[in-house]
């Protein structure tokens, strides 16, 4: 499914900063809220913008907008060997809750997916 008909979903909502500001280029966050959960679907952020607070902040403005809109806990699923995204989710609240054995493809095999939860105040 391509990112146009994925935001025309019920529930689906991105993030980034507005044209000509500095969040509109260093990144995006791409969510789904529904039935009291949330969802991080995907998020990117520059390579030359990595490790300087962009990943966390769009985390937290995501997190912000589904509590908003009555979720109650948002779920995300991160590459068991990302050891870098596993860390910003940690910091941004999000734990461990669960894992999916073969959950990516990879060309060398299946890679794992760790599933992470964060309590939202609604």
């Amino acid at each position: 499914m391509a990112f146009e008909d994925l935001l025309k979903s019920p529930g689906v909502f991105a993030v980034m900063g507005e044209a000509g500001e500095p969040a509109a280029e260093k990144g995006f966050i791409l969510c789904r809220a529904i039935a009291g959960e949330a969802e991080i679907l995907t998020i990117g952020v520059d390579p030359a913008a990595r490790r300087r607070g962009w990943g966390g902040a769009l985390v937290e403005m995501a997190a912000g907008i589904a509590s908003e809109t009555g979720s109650e806990a948002m779920f995300l699923e991160v590459a068991a060997d990302n050891a870098g995204a596993i860390a910003l989710y940690a910091a941004t609240g999000f734990a461990r809750v669960g894992l999916r054995k073969g959950y990516y493809p990879h060309q060398d095999g299946a890679r794992d997916a760790i599933v992470m939860r964060r309590a939202l105040n609604s």
